[in-house]
């Protein structure tokens, strides 16, 4: 994108506030599933919760212009279905026109931010149902991460509930990304051990009153199919943090892939900060990956 577009775009914010609604109302949508059963999604809605953060670069996500080119071919490569994010990035890709018949899954809950004494506590400051179906977007996203420890991981547990209440009212779709979750030092870490991500996923798939409209957002661990069985509910991978060569992290994914159950991925910083700056080919080689689960 040129300077030029972004002046456009911060001139269409500043004064006619009304073009996000328009733009929404008039936007091209497609079926949730393509063909294929399968999902590829671009996840965005890190900013949002102070997780600047890529590898080394602590603050590698803060330039929202260099992030809105990165989504923008990240978006226009083939077999990317949509993407996930908070209304502020949705809203300028929405103005961007970069929205049209993909699927777009409003993130809910920001509120845990990254290092605050009160991270698990995770109010929901984004996206609420109401909102996401004005917007005529497919679903909501919500993090749903639990410390047997800290009583204020219920509260994000009740939220969530509601959460997942709301959306099938809507006949929303309610992405859980569920996680068990504890304190080391001021850093919260996620258990990854296929034991704790078993218990996560019959934690989340039981929230609310209906699961008719619920799917898991999952992180790759070892023994996928144990996890996977401990649901039939559909599910995505995550990305998660990168780190480490990028070929070993795509041949992890491609294994989990092929667990019956997952449907795709949804991965954000992996693929658009990847380490050799090529966010069309790390896009394309994800894409390849879900092509042949």
């Amino acid at each position: 994108m040129s300077d030029q577009e972004f002046a456009i775009l911060r001139d269409v914010r500043a004064t006619r506030p009304e073009a996000v609604a328009e733009a929404a109302a008039n936007r091209a949508k497609r079926p949730l599933l393509a063909d294929s059963g399968k999902l590829m999604l671009v996840a965005a809605d890190h900013p949002a919760r102070g997780a600047l953060g890529v590898r080394g670069d602590g603050d590698a996500m803060a330039d929202r212009y260099e992030l809105l080119r990165r989504l923008r071919t990240a978006l226009r490569r083939p077999g990317v279905d949509g993407v996930l994010g908070t209304a502020d990035i949705l809203e300028d890709l929405l103005l961007m026109g970069e929205l049209e018949d993909k699927v777009v899954i409003g993130s809910m809950n920001r509120g845990g931010l990254q290092g605050a004494v009160f991270e698990l506590d995770d109010r929901f400051t984004g996206y609420d149902a109401a909102s996401i179906a004005r917007m005529r977007f497919d679903g909501g996203k919500m993090l749903l991460r639990i410390d047997a420890e800290d009583p204020a991981s219920v509260r994000t547990m009740e939220a969530s509930a509601r959460a997942v209440d709301e959306l099938a009212s809507h006949g929303l779709i309610a992405m859980v990304e569920p996680f068990l979750s504890s304190r080391d030092g001021k850093r919260v870490v996620n258990d990854l051990s296929p034991a704790a991500v078993t218990k996560s996923v019959a934690i989340a798939a039981g929230l609310g009153g209906t699961s008719a409209y619920t799917w898991l957002k999952l992180p790759v661990v070892e023994e996928m199919d144990a996890v996977m069985a401990a649901t039939t509910m559909p599910a995505l991978l995550l990305g998660g943090d990168p780190s480490g060569d990028p070929a070993e992290t795509y041949a992890t994914w491609a294994r989990a892939l092929k667990t019956p159950g997952v449907r795709g991925l949804v991965v954000g910083r992996a693929l658009l900060y990847p380490p050799d700056g090529d966010v069309a080919s790390a896009v394309d080689a994800a894409v390849d990956l879900v092509t042949k689960s």
